[in-house]
């Protein structure tokens, strides 16, 4: 059996051997500093028309953060690129012959692509946060405020945690198109419409993207169902029920 330390450089070594898997992380970086500084710009040179009517705060955060969005896509496909291309190519089957015991194995993985995640993820949201600032102008904020160095490590813990959460979806699937094709609909179109829909958006509100998209908040509002650490604690469990159940599929089933 290897070490763990060994199958953690093995695993690294996977990811970082595949381009597409890095493009898909410096997309992340690009989309959602680069979208967030084009509308806080939009938002300061139209501010009294965008601000017209609004009773709330303004959240300067917040406006920073508007392109992570897209952000979420790219940190998804990363996800599932970093676990499916073992499956597509075959050498999932090498990688079991190698580390026979299949839940150190998805341990190994989860934890570099965690750690990967999590450090882009970091960058990418200070980045989108100065930039943002600076964009915004005389309407900025500070990373002093109150709740505002909170929103901002929100962000990255959120897409970290769709990161490992697309993940365990492609372990479970076993196959990176079917997992795109499931999760891509779910974030992008299912869970959109349902938050809006009467009767069921109340169960929206649970999803992991509504949950995690919480974390960002940096006024609550009344009408919000819950704060940001509920929304931390319910994306955190949706992240490893999904881990959870790509090791039980990894163990019960060939590869």
């Amino acid at each position: 059996m290897a070490s763990f330390p060994a199958i953690l450089r093995s695993e690294w070594t996977k990811i970082r051997s595949v381009r597409s898997t890095i493009w898909t992380l410096a997309l992340t970086f690009v989309v959602t500093v680069g979208l967030g500084a084009l509308l806080s710009l939009l938002t300061n040179n139209n501010f009294t028309e965008f601000r017209r009517g609004e009773r709330t705060p303004f959240d300067a955060t917040g406006t920073a953060f508007a392109g992570i969005r897209l952000g979420e896509l790219a940190i998804i496909v990363f996800g599932v690129l970093a676990i499916g291309n073992e499956y597509s190519s075959g050498l999932i089957r090498a990688s079991l012959a190698a580390v026979p015991q299949r839940g150190t194995l998805l341990t190994g993985k989860a934890v570099v692509l965690g750690a990967l995640a999590l450090a882009a993820s970091v960058v990418t949201a200070f980045t989108t946060f100065f930039v943002g600032q600076a964009m915004l102008g005389s309407h900025r904020t500070d990373i002093g405020e109150p709740h505002v160095l909170r929103a901002v490590f929100g962000a990255a813990l959120y897409l970290t945690m769709l990161c490992l959460f697309s993940a365990g979806v492609t372990a479970m699937l076993r196959n990176q198109t079917l997992a795109l094709g499931v999760l891509v609909p779910f974030f992008f179109l299912l869970s959109p419409i349902l938050s809006v829909v009467p009767k069921v958006k109340t169960l929206a509100h649970y999803f992991p993207d509504y949950a995690g998209s919480r974390m960002l908040l940096v006024y609550e509002e009344p009408s919000q169902p819950y704060g940001p650490w509920p929304g931390f604690a319910i994306c955190l469990t949706w992240t490893l029920a999904a881990l959870v159940g790509g090791a039980l599929v990894l163990k019960n089933r060939d590869a």
